[in-house]
């Protein structure tokens, strides 16, 4: 079927409104009826080049919710009329170690990203700025009905993003979990380890969200750009989450832990990061890094945001303010998620 959508015609190119193909509903199939399409940092990264050569033209978006329009005669999980979603990922080996673990994010041979990869017909696969989009059943998720559902597309990848390594790594009561960045992925880390019970800290640049961050569910709040942050709060941490996509001073975070503290990379600069061995050494602590989760995860993190009424605080927008909204997350502006309403690309 022929739908529209917005798709990025080369590397830095604004986005502009076209029309894509996609391929028929097959036995374990789902025709996705796209509601929203949250835009995430990593489309920008990716439409501008910044992770490596592209297959462009390119259709962005990997946080989709929508209704279930039509489902192949193998499909037995999703009913026509269901509200579902996918995230970052629609296809894996699903027969190597980690598939079988239910890390298809980790797939040895490779998993089959929304967009931008090579689909198992050899087409390219394009994202969610669009209307409709066919998945394989197994990487659909379903949408609980008290969890609106705008506000439940940026779950399918900043939620999976922050709750996996949330999750992992044991925040909960008696735990204090520092969040660097009060962005898409920050203020969905700050819900999250808050629900989950931890002594949440946001470690932003400035104090300009500081009200946004105890709203959201903060215990402290602090700026980076003041060095005596760095002073008053060593060793103070059992697990920091640092959320954004721009180089930090790994050595002066690290210096923020606990002994046998962690400090996890969501964000995903361009650049590479460099850190001294002797900030892991002296006090036994880790740096690590998450990918989003797997599918069951990803089930388990939207079921604990229903059951506790998180969602993304957004904007939602036309299709026509997409290339307004890159622009306007590159310049930080945007509280917290922009989503686009896919009825606009009519």
């Amino acid at each position: 079927m022929r739908v529209p959508a917005y798709i990025a015609p080369a590397a830095a190119a604004p986005l502009a409104p076209t029309i894509i193909e996609r391929r028929g509903v097959g036995p374990g199939d789902v025709l996705i009826e796209i509601k929203y399409a949250g835009i995430c940092h990593s489309d920008i990264h990716t439409v501008n080049g910044d992770w490596g050569p592209q297959p462009y033209p390119l259709v962005p978006g990997h946080e989709i919710v929508g209704i279930v329009a039509e489902v192949g005669a193998d499909v037995t999980a999703h009913r026509v009329g269901d509200r579902v979603g996918v995230g970052c990922m629609v296809g894996s080996c699903g027969r190597c170690a980690d598939c079988r673990n239910g890390d298809e994010q980790y797939c040895r041979e490779g998993m089959i990203p929304t967009y931008g990869g090579a689909d198992r017909d050899g087409t390219i696969t394009q994202g969610g700025y669009s209307t409709h989009i066919v998945v394989d059943a197994g990487f659909v998720l379903s949408v609980p009905e008290s969890l609106d559902l705008a506000a439940a597309a940026p779950l399918l990848c900043a939620g999976i993003t922050t709750y996996s390594p949330l999750r992992r790594w044991g925040a909960g009561p008696g735990k204090k979990v520092a969040v660097v960045g009060l962005g898409g992925l920050g203020h969905l880390a700050v819900k999250i380890a808050h629900a989950m019970g931890a002594e949440v800290t946001v470690l932003s640049q400035s104090l300009k969200k500081q009200e946004d961050g105890l709203r959201l569910g903060a215990d402290h709040y602090h700026a980076t750009s003041d060095p005596g942050t760095f002073a008053q709060l060593t060793g103070r941490f059992d697990l920091i989450v640092n959320t954004v996509s721009a180089r930090i001073d790994v050595d002066a975070y690290l210096a923020l832990l606990a002994v046998d503290g962690t400090l996890v990379n969501v964000g995903a600069p361009a650049e590479p990061l460099s850190l001294n061995v002797f900030s892991l050494i002296g006090a036994r602590r880790s740096y690590a890094g998450s990918m989003i989760g797997g599918i069951a995860e990803t089930q388990e993190m939207l079921d604990f945001c229903a059951a506790r009424n998180i969602g993304a605080d957004i904007e939602l927008i036309s299709a026509e303010q997409i290339n307004e909204a890159y622009a306007r997350v590159l310049a930080s502006d945007v509280r917290y998620r922009f989503v686009i309403d896919t009825a606009t690309l009519y």
